[in-house]
């Protein structure tokens, strides 16, 4: 199977998790607000938010990689970089809030970063293919 065929598939049943995070988020907020807290009911709201875009955002982009004209290598390359991206950027708001302390840098801060690392080469990587091919 292609990279195109295979990487929105993962994106999508990753949008169920998001899904699931929404209700999982709302029951603490409705039900055990003060069991969280501010600072980490902050930090679960933006983890949350950013996989939910990021996420789409990956559908789009699954959408012009095709049009790149990448060898099937360069589209897994891209995809995997891009999903990692995703997974990293979200994954280390969730990771600050459970190790990370309010105002103070943590491993969920550089796992954030550098999932917006990935993210900048994935789509710099995307537009230069894109670029080429027109």
């Amino acid at each position: 199977m292609e990279p195109t065929d295979i990487l929105p598939i993962v994106a999508i049943l990753s949008i169920v998790t998001v899904e699931f995070g929404g209700h999982a988020l709302l029951r603490f907020i409705t039900t055990d607000r003060d069991r969280l807290g501010a600072f980490r009911e902050r930090f679960f709201r933006a983890g949350h938010a950013h996989a939910g875009v990021l996420l789409v955002l990956s559908l789009v982009y699954l959408l012009y990689l095709p049009r790149a004209g990448f060898s099937d290598a360069g589209e897994w390359l891209c995809g995997v970089v891009l999903l990692t991206g995703v997974l990293a950027q979200s994954g280390g708001f969730f990771l600050h809030l459970g190790v990370g302390k309010e105002g103070g840098r943590s491993p969920g801060t550089m796992l954030t970063r550098s999932g917006a690392l990935l993210l900048a080469v994935a789509l710099v990587a995307l537009a230069a293919g894109l670029i080429r091919a027109a």
